[in-house]
């Protein structure tokens, strides 16, 4: 995809002219205090960037890997911007790159001299403290110098880790800016990524954001059991919950862009790169009207009484249909590969369906198109052409396949666990485990084709399934493996 460098607009509040903004200004424009310091992009067609990743605890030394010089060379030059803005960090590595922007870790030399509200892993520490430590009497000399010692040696600071993000200058002014003030606008968002800070320093623009810690999807998603599925999932909609209440589509729910530590069962959402508003160039689409409304248009449609030709037009004379596309292969919902119009936050939802169907099929990943037409043909493998068709129909399109293993009819989602679980030697080939029936009837409501009957982040929450009630009632060791 050709790209092209676009001169930033005077307007733009965050981005002004070609002068210099220092951290400190754009944290006045952002609204951020003083003391409240710092702050991956994809691919509209879902080249994926490791993004905002997790902080770790563990000693920076065990960080510090080996990397060819031309990533030295990288940090050598951020290390310099970031000194010129009078922000010191030390570099570690790059932990993510994709075609907008990288991602490296680095360590906060600076933490203790700034507010760090967004530091909600210290907060929560600091809520809590140790007892003063009891020592039998000993004379008042020997005590004394015992006290002394004490207060002259502190506990050595534990290295405070933030993923800082270097934004390519290709990138749309608009883009960076979008994402900046979204991510501003969720700042207290539970189970969200926040911002700490963003400076520009000439035409770079340069994120910082905190290092969570986390594990990869890929390495435990084999071996969730069903408490452990409701876990991970109702942090994800309680994330999904806060951002939908402010208007924002995500766009790019994926298992790497929800950051998960197993042992805190904890996730944070990250990567709004593609986000947006709600509505945000929307238009009219057939999914919008009344039932009836829309079976007229349909009826009167001359496509509608037309032969089905195979194949594509080598010159087609009709107009193409433009809408937002953006996303991830695999976790794009149909209304998006059917070019809707009027795009909400439903699409988000059945990106998190497909997550729970790669868990509960034991298969990663679970859909693998090339594009979109592929990408309807899985789906419509699936669901079958009969549901497809009015799907397509919703917005304002015809679907019609003559691949002869695309049924008319389509199957379950629970058949589909069960070949998939089967084929892989399990002992699931009949019926499934009533944990993971209650899993597939959620499952069943996050890809339902209709958005407008797809459930959404807050019902969810109220789920039978994810009901904090259903925690208490099972414990985990009680509970197979899928």
């Amino acid at each position: 995809m050709a790209t092209h460098v676009e001169p930033i607009a005077e307007e733009n509040p965050f981005l002004t002219g070609t002068n210099l903004m220092p951290a400190t200004a754009l944290s006045e424009k952002l609204g951020l205090s003083p003391g409240a310091r710092y702050g991956a992009q994809n691919d509209p067609e879902g080249e994926e960037i490791s993004a905002d990743s997790q902080r770790s605890e563990v000693s920076s030394d065990d960080d510090d890997l080996d990397f060819d010089g031309s990533v030295q060379e990288e940090m050598a030059k951020l290390e310099e911007t970031f000194r010129e803005n009078g922000l010191k960090f030390r570099m570690i590595d790059k932990i993510g790159e994709g075609t907008f922007s990288t991602v490296y870790k680095a360590e906060d030399l600076h933490y203790e001299y700034y507010e760090n509200d967004w530091d909600i892993e210290s907060n929560d520490a600091s809520k809590w403290t140790s007892p003063p430590f009891k020592r039998r009497k000993e004379d008042d000399s020997q005590s004394s110098t015992t006290l002394v010692h004490s207060q002259s040696q502190q506990p050595p600071r534990r290295p405070i880790y933030v993923a800082i993000k270097k934004i390519y200058v290709t990138s749309s002014p608009m883009r960076i800016q979008n994402e900046l003030e979204l991510l501003h606008d969720l700042r207290g968002c539970k189970a969200v990524c926040p911002l700490i800070t963003a400076f520009r320093h000439q035409d770079q623009v340069v994120a910082i954001l905190p290092h969570f810690r986390h594990q990869d999807f890929r390495v435990f998603y084999r071996s969730m059991n069903v408490h452990d599925i409701r876990i991970y999932f109702r942090s994800m909609f309680e994330a999904l919950a806060a951002v939908h209440k402010h208007g924002i589509i995500h766009r790019d729910i994926k298992p790497t862009n929800f950051l998960y530590d197993i042992e805190r069962q904890r996730g944070v959402l990250v990567d709004f790169g593609l986000a947006e508003r709600e509505g945000t160039d929307q238009q009219h689409c057939l999914c919008q009207d009344h039932p009836t409304n829309r079976k007229a248009k349909v009826e009167a449609s001359r496509a509608r009484n037309q032969p089905v030709p195979t194949g594509y037009p080598k010159n087609d004379p009709r107009p193409s249909r433009r809408a937002n596309r953006a996303g991830t292969r695999g976790f794009r919902a149909p209304e998006v590969l059917l070019k809707c119009t009027a795009q909400t936050t439903k699409i988000d939802i059945w990106s998190v369906g497909v997550i729970l169907l790669t868990i509960l099929a034991q298969r990663f990943p679970f859909f693998n198109s090339a594009d979109d037409i592929e990408a309807m043909i899985e789906i419509a493998t699936i669901f079958g052409q009969q549901k497809m068709r009015q799907c397509a129909v919703l917005h304002g399109a015809m679907f019609e396949c003559t691949i002869p293993t695309v049924g008319k009819q389509g199957f379950s989602l629970a058949q589909i666990i069960q070949w998939s679980t089967a084929a892989r030697g399990s002992d699931n080939g009949g019926d499934l485990d009533p944990g993971v029936q209650d899993a597939v009837k959620f499952l069943e409501q996050c890809l339902e084709l209709d958005p407008r009957r797809r459930i959404s982040a807050r019902a969810a929450l109220a789920h039978d399934f994810l009901a904090e009630e259903t925690f208490c009632d099972t414990e985990p060791d009680e509970m197979d493996v899928l």
